[in-house]
């Protein structure tokens, strides 16, 4: 299967830069897989769509804010853009641009944190040290940006828009830290929403899905059998299998909200 057979025009006019004012007034598009009939909607309307006969699984990942500016001592601005803990205080990383780095160089990213290089890996990636004192998540959420998709351009300076992202590029379930990128499909959610589906009936139940790299790694290879995955992980709580098994039992749907969490299923 070639890339090129994935081509398709999107006008970037249609890309929304911003979210809608309130989460659920996104636009739905409901398709009937048997009658193929087609009805545009709004995601409030969901409830709409679910009976008690569904169960509904969410993907309650957390992203971090992975995306780090500092300076070396030379002055030069360097990026780091953090992928995954390995051990306490050693991080699986990317640095832009990374000729400016070597094993050693030390990243100042806020007075709260530094980052130390240590070595170049494969596929570009680096392992760094990062020092701080306490939890680095809270570290993280007075230093670091959230790493949103390249497509939503952004400038860092404008702190009313950062923090706009910092509460609208989550789901209202996150709980588990460890993605760099948001479980989109579960972001139209609201507490109104998972209580009306509650109150009609509908079971739902959660996975942890954490999305990595890979989701913003362009693929770059014509033949994308040659394109090289990066993994991710994911756990599925006893609980939440539990609910499965027996909806599927009783002869339930099971309603997977987005990628992430039909992946870890």
């Amino acid at each position: 299967m070639l890339l090129s057979e994935f081509n398709y025009d999107l006008p970037k006019e249609l890309i929304a830069q911003f979210p809608a004012q309130k989460r659920d007034n996104s636009r739905m598009l409901v398709l009937d897989k048997f009658s193929k009939n087609i009805e545009h909607k709004h995601f409030f309307d969901i409830c709409d769509c679910l009976t008690k006969d569904d169960v509904l699984i969410l993907n309650n990942t957390r992203v971090i804010p992975a995306r780090l500016i500092g300076t070396k001592q030379t002055g030069a601005v360097i990026e780091v853009f953090l992928l995954k803990e390995k051990q306490k205080k050693t991080w699986e990383c990317l640095i832009k641009p990374s000729k400016r780095v070597k094993p050693d160089t030390i990243i100042e990213i806020s007075k709260d944190l530094q980052v130390k290089a240590i070595e170049k890996t494969d596929n570009d990636k680096w392992l760094v040290e990062l020092q701080y004192q306490g939890n680095i998540y809270e570290v993280l959420e007075k230093t670091g940006n959230i790493p949103l998709p390249p497509y939503i351009e952004r400038k860092l300076t404008n702190e009313q828009i950062k923090m706009l992202d910092f509460e609208r590029y989550q789901t209202v379930y996150a709980q588990k830290e460890g993605s760099v990128a948001a479980p989109t499909a579960g972001l139209h959610f609201t507490e109104e929403i998972l209580n009306k589906l509650k109150n009609k009936g509908i079971d739902i139940g959660y996975v942890t899905l954490n999305v990595g790299l890979g989701t913003f790694r362009p693929v770059k290879c014509e033949n994308i059998l040659d394109h090289k995955m990066d993994s991710e992980s994911y756990e599925i709580p006893s609980t939440t299998a539990n609910l499965i098994n027996n909806a599927k039992k009783q002869g339930k749907n099971i309603v997977a909200v987005g990628t992430t969490t039909a992946r870890t299923l």
